[in-house]
């Protein structure tokens, strides 16, 4: 009976008139278009500095594929310095292409984010009792790349339930047995822990941002990068907040959550629970910095993280935002190092700041209007959007 229920339902609405159907409307796939732009056109190209955006590029040739492998070997030959040598590259290794989205037109969003530094120790007690986990051992990632090529981006997380894969443990489920646990939080998950924070909002971001130092109360320090998530979608807590009346938009900045979680402590498992996605990390001894997803060190301001969906990582891209809750222009020549759960579109863009307290001010305060252009490398066919 209920199929054909739905047979009857499908049927009316091929025969109704586009105002009755009561069918909802199929959202397309966002879509990427690139326009072909001068490099004049560019809003304060003249006056921009490139050298200091050369050697950002030349950081992620070391994992340079494809077409940009020739721009590299070309970039290589530039002295360090020579500011006219680093226009004359850009200009005539590349052609500028306005990135426009089916979904926002040519203006997206331009967040930003840092490495932070979080305080804690190696082994748990009463002050530090927030575990930071490494991969989890029953945590099973799926490539469907081989058998559905559309998919090449896309890879699924869970774990084994008997035969069945069921999703992986969601942030309230972790927080859920991680306290059901009492004094044996080591034993959670299946994971490694890495080390134990003293605040779990300071956790919460460090998982938020993808990388981070522990700060040991010897003051040594220990580097924390990416190494997997639990396939779970980020949620804004920040959204989440004002969505409850919490805070107001104009408020939901990374200091003023922090802020308003010292405050209100009965109310913090529940906002952090609102974002499912979870992070987990692993030790980086590579002292140049936080990697990102190309798998090199990011570049303090001349990093961005992209969506590789309609972005090449370690393509060279000139943006046009401004300084965080501010007019002021920031316009600079970036790199596309890293992408993040929450960076997805066309003209979408997060904004490396770099380490510590000041970088995660400008970061915390940064949702800006912005501009994107990708410099491709000339008769090079452009990327293909997924």
């Amino acid at each position: 009976m209920a199929r054909l229920a739905l047979i009857l339902l499908v049927a009316g609405c091929a025969q109704a008139p586009p105002q009755l159907c009561p069918c909802p409307p199929v959202k397309l796939p966002e879509r990427a278009q690139y326009i072909e732009w001068s490099f004049s056109a560019l809003p304060g190209w003249d006056r921009l500095t490139l050298e200091p955006s050369l050697r950002a590029f030349m950081a992620g040739c070391a994992r340079a594929a494809g077409a940009l492998i020739n721009a590299c070997a070309t970039a290589s030959t530039v002295a360090p310095g020579d500011e006219a040598a680093a226009r004359q590259f850009f200009e005539s290794a590349f052609t500028a292409y306005a990135l426009l989205s089916s979904e926002t037109g040519d203006t997206g969003t331009v967040t930003g984010y840092y490495e932070p530094i979080v305080r804690g120790s190696r082994t748990p007690s009463a002050f530090n009792r927030f575990p930071i986990y490494g991969v989890p051992d029953d945590l099973l990632v799926v490539d469907l790349a081989t058998v559905a090529p559309d998919t090449r981006n896309v890879r699924l997380r869970g774990r084994l339930d008997g035969r069945r894969v069921v999703p992986y443990y969601s942030r309230a489920e972790i927080m859920a047995r991680t306290e059901a646990l009492g004094d044996a939080r080591a034993n959670a998950l299946p994971a490694p822990v890495l080390g134990w924070a003293a605040d779990p909002v300071e956790l919460f971001f460090m998982q938020v941002q993808g990388s981070g130092q522990l700060e040991l109360e010897n003051g040594e320090r220990v580097r924390l990068a990416y190494a997997d998530q639990n396939g779970h979608p980020y949620r804004s807590i920040g959204r989440y907040l004002v969505e409850r009346g919490e805070l107001t938009l104009d408020q939901a900045s990374m200091q003023a959550i922090k802020a308003w979680g010292a405050a209100n402590p009965q109310k913090l498992q529940d906002a952090l629970a609102a974002n499912p996605s979870y992070v987990f990390f692993r030790e980086s001894a590579d002292p140049r910095g936080p990697i990102g997803a190309l798998g090199v060190p990011l570049v303090p301001e001349y990093s961005i993280a992209v969506d590789r969906r309609f972005i090449p990582l370690g393509a060279p891209l000139f943006l046009a935002t401004t300084y965080p809750l501010s007019d002021a222009p920031l316009v600079r020549v970036v790199a596309a190092h890293d992408t993040g759960g929450a960076i997805r579109g066309v003209v979408r863009a997060d904004f490396f700041w770099g380490t510590g307290e000041q970088a995660g001010t400008m970061a915390g305060k940064m949702r800006q209007p912005g501009r994107m252009w990708l410099l491709w490398p000339r008769g090079e066919p452009l990327p293909r959007a997924d």
